[in-house]
């Protein structure tokens, strides 16, 4: 998909709130940085989630910013998000391509080159590879090591985001490796500051890409 801007991909994660708002910390996020929304909502009931989406929503779609479903293809479509997230054990790629329609955006989570390759014939857009450095956010995902995220980005001629512990200590570790974007989820919702960490890591961002 032409113009898909993934070098700071933020995901939600609601463990960070303490009392504040979402939809705020979503903004706080886009006016530090972000380039794409991904809300992930593993513990609310259909009719939280659609909700949540559609406040998420107002705020991307007032500073043009795509938001992604993860998994959920009936909130993606209720509320016309930009597009959809799927993973290994979700709706299968194709299937997900079907029903989305040509137009909208369609990541998939990969592990390996084998994954990788097959989400592209599937029809993704983009790939998040990972997780490439451990993570408390996904206790259940597969390590990508550097090789393979390199043999990755180089098997597929789709953009590959990067995603699972990135911080500020190690993102340049992953420079060289052919991603288009790296996916930070603690290291700017769990910040107080949330805007300058989206800031700091849309830097290294910058220096790894």
């Amino acid at each position: 998909m032409e113009n898909l801007n993934l070098q700071l991909y933020v995901v939600t994660d609601r463990a960070w709130l303490n009392g504040k708002q979402l939809e705020d910390d979503v903004e706080a996020a886009i006016r530090g940085g972000a380039t794409i929304v991904q809300l992930r909502e593993k513990d609310l009931s259909s009719r939280e989630f659609f909700g949540t989406a559609l406040k998420i929503k107002q705020v991307t779609d007032h500073y043009r910013i795509p938001l992604i479903i993860n998994d959920r293809l009936d909130i993606a479509l209720a509320v016309d998000a930009a597009g959809l997230h799927v993973g290994q054990r979700d709706l299968p790629p194709a299937i997900a391509r079907r029903l989305l329609g040509p137009r909208k955006i369609l990541g998939v989570s990969v592990t390996n080159q084998e994954e990788a390759v097959q989400a592209e014939r599937d029809g993704a857009d983009y790939l998040g590879a990972g997780a490439v450095f451990p993570t408390g956010t996904k206790l259940d995902a597969d390590f990508v090591d550097y090789p393979e995220l390199q043999r990755i980005t180089q098997a597929v001629g789709i953009p590959v985001v990067a995603i699972g512990g990135i911080n500020e200590a190690n993102a340049l570790r992953l420079k060289g490796s052919g991603i288009k974007g790296i996916a930070v989820v603690s290291e700017i919702f769990s910040k107080s500051d949330i805007r300058k960490a989206a800031e700091k890591m849309k830097e290294m961002a910058g220096l790894i890409l």
